[in-house]
């Protein structure tokens, strides 16, 4: 054992919480620099911006560019602030991950049913059909794809990294939630436009419970993969 290691274990004890010892080094600037961070990826549409033309192979691109903006989260929590992945809610999943992921999927299906068969009709509004109608033409692994890396992105930065980190920052669980709900509506909405609205808010309030319920991102990416596959793989 090394003289730090020696020194942390005299001083905390041999019975120190695991997430204690996961705790980041210089709690309150790497808060603040990881939510900078994440407010600017999440605000810019980065892949777009690499990618802007329509089409499937620069559907490919953006997609690697998701993908990478993965990695890079996953890097920061465990190289820069030098903490465990279950600080974002990553942890072994069990057979209530499954149970709990394929329950809230079905909660968020019978949901936006009844939004897009009855409530959106009767306020006159309908969500975007033409957007829909492109990203069904696209080749049936390709969606596969896009549904898979949804279902993963979305949930480690909208729901493990970002509730985690500004529950830190402010102190709140409550507000925490509550700013990333409101960003990932909003991040839908910029792409799928005003008729979605109540969709992506809907979605996104069920996916935001369960995490706060369970802590379990892989429960929360089952219920995210399964209700977009439903909605673009049939």
């Amino acid at each position: 054992m090394n003289r730090l290691a020696a020194t942390e274990t005299h001083i905390h004890g041999d019975n120190m919480p695991a997430d204690k010892l996961n705790a980041p080094v210089r709690p309150r600037r790497l808060g603040v620099i990881s939510t900078i961070a994440m407010l600017v990826i999440l605000v810019l549409p980065l892949p777009a911006w690499f990618f802007p033309q329509l089409g499937r192979n620069t559907q490919v691109g953006r997609e690697c560019v998701f993908w990478a903006m993965t990695l890079a989260l996953l890097l920061w929590v465990r190289l820069v602030e030098r903490r465990s992945l279950r600080s974002i809610g990553l942890r072994r999943a069990g057979w209530m991950t499954v149970l709990t992921g394929i329950s809230a999927a079905a909660v968020m299906i019978a949901g936006m049913t009844l939004l897009y068969i009855v409530v959106l009709p009767a306020i006159g509004e309908q969500a975007s059909a033409a957007k829909l109608s492109d990203l069904n033409a696209l080749p049936l692994m390709l969606r596969i794809f896009i549904v898979l890396r949804a279902s993963i992105f979305e949930e480690l930065f909208y729901r493990g990294f970002a509730i985690e980190r500004l529950a830190e920052l402010t102190g709140s669980r409550g507000l925490a939630a509550f700013a990333s709900l409101v960003a990932f509506t909003l991040a839908h909405v910029s792409y799928w436009g005003i008729g979605h609205l109540m969709i992506a808010a809907f979605g996104g309030a069920v996916l935001t419970g369960l995490y706060l319920w369970r802590r379990d991102l892989a429960a929360n990416s089952i219920a995210h993969f399964i209700t977009d596959a439903v909605a673009f793989l049939s």
